[in-house]
């Protein structure tokens, strides 16, 4: 997969924690966004015609993709409708209701979307997103042995973005709930991310969504295939493979 600077981001790591269906709640920002609200609308696009930076991520056994923007970290969009129209994914994301207050930092976030029927991942593809009245696109390489067919498993799943050190962590579970990193290492191959463990008196819907955790790791080595092990949280040693190649 080709490769490009990583974004402006602060530390020797962050992570920022993104939920693919969840507009906002408290408890799902990420390590370091700032607590202070904007009174800016969260509908604003940053204006008409606007070019904006994608990125993408294979999920879910190539089921699902990871499409990240940027903007408010506790607004994220959400999906709207997503069509193959040839060899071209087009995509419509959605900002959050506008009497949403959003923080008013400017942070890498995913959108988790269900791939249609007839994209193959192991072939090239093309995305065309559109956010407002703002558009962007990107390419996502195909991956050996990805099968879209069949159903989700329900289980965690991982895969690289095109920035430098960046991948997309897939989970499942309530949408109001999203779990938030504490921290992430890296020791050769492996990149261990350690989830903060929830307040026992929280409390969470009862849905079974898709949720995305952006997470930046340095340090890989670039020689081997990489994998996440997720532990803290609701989660016990999972180790699962990053699909694609950083």
């Amino acid at each position: 997969m080709p490769r490009r600077p990583s974004s402006a981001l602060a530390g020797s790591f962050l992570v920022l924690l993104v939920a693919g269906t969840l507009t906002a709640c408290a408890s799902t920002a990420g390590p370091g966004s700032p607590a202070t609200p904007s009174s800016t609308p969260s509908g604003s696009s940053g204006g008409a015609g606007t070019e904006i930076e994608v990125d993408a991520a294979w999920l879910d056994n190539g089921r699902m993709i990871g499409i990240v923007t940027e903007g408010s970290s506790t607004c994220v969009p959400t999906a709207g409708e997503v069509a193959l129209n040839g060899a071209v994914l087009d995509v419509e994301l959605i900002e959050p209701p506008e009497d949403i207050v959003c923080t008013r930092d400017l942070a890498p976030r995913a959108t988790i979307v269900a791939v249609p029927e007839g994209v193959d991942p192991t072939q090239e593809l093309e995305i065309r997103v559109t956010l407002g009245d703002s558009h962007g696109d990107t390419d996502l390489d195909g991956v050996a042995g990805l099968d879209a067919s069949g159903e989700t498993d329900y289980l965690p799943s991982a895969g690289w973005t095109d920035d430098d050190g960046e991948f997309i962590v897939l989970t499942w579970g309530s949408s109001s709930c999203v779990p938030a990193v504490e921290s992430v290492t890296t020791a050769g191959s492996e990149v261990t991310v350690t989830f903060v463990t929830p307040p026992a008196d929280q409390v969470c819907t009862a849905d079974m969504a898709p949720r995305g955790t952006l997470v930046q790791a340095d340090g890989l080595d670039d020689d081997s295939e990489a994998f996440a092990i997720l532990t803290g949280g609701e989660f016990d040693n999972v180790r699962i493979p990053i699909i694609g190649n950083d």
